[in-house]
């Protein structure tokens, strides 16, 4: 090798490394951009989530009122032709004055209805001369009776429904004191009467 061959292949020397530092500098910047771009690209993404998540959540919230407020829709048109027989009852008694068939009509409607509660799982809660529960009984007295032992229910008031296993509302009823003695003289219900919840 000459030594014009050796200064030709020092001057390149510099050049090839310059570009060789070019070509990593912008190998560097292409991928700082690609990295910007993808992170750019991953929040539109995330954007993208977060907006659908909130759609979907305003859609469900929408279906859920909607649902909420025709919830009771089957119940009222099982309830309609009850109140068609109501009508029509009544309507028998103006143009017959029979008392009879009045009474015989009431006793189908009232069938009728206690039918329709049945098939919507709200049934009569048992009472009387049941023993007293608050889960599903409220007391409004307390009388002596010889025939039932103390907090049997013996009269009852105001019928009490329950729907499923909730409480729709208790029965009203009327308790045992006991035998009447002399000092039997409270007619106060016992102290285990709340109201259920």
């Amino acid at each position: 090798m000459t030594m014009t061959d050796e200064h030709i292949n020092l001057v390149s020397d510099p050049e090839t490394e310059t570009n060789e530092d070019q070509q990593h500098e912008s190998e560097s910047l292409s991928e700082l951009e690609q990295l910007r771009i993808d992170l750019d690209e991953a929040k539109n993404r995330s954007l993208r989530a977060l907006a659908d998540l909130e759609n979907f959540r305003a859609r469900t919230n929408r279906q859920a009122a909607e649902e909420r407020k025709y919830a009771n829709l089957d119940l009222m048109r099982e309830l309609l032709p009850v109140w068609d027989n109501i009508g029509r009852a009544l309507e028998a008694v103006d143009k017959t004055h029979h008392l009879e068939s009045l009474v015989e009509g009431v006793q189908l409607v009232y069938q009728q209805f206690l039918d329709v509660l049945t098939r919507f799982h709200c049934e009569k809660i048992d009472a009387k001369y049941n023993v007293f529960d608050p889960n599903f009984h409220a007391s409004v007295a307390q009388i002596p009776n010889e025939e039932h032992p103390v907090n049997t229910v013996i009269e009852e008031v105001q019928t009490g429904f329950r729907l499923f296993d909730r409480v729709v509302r208790p029965s009203q009823v009327v308790l045992s004191a006991g035998k009447l003695t002399s000092a039997t003289n409270d007619l106060n219900p016992p102290s285990a009467t709340q109201q259920p919840e």
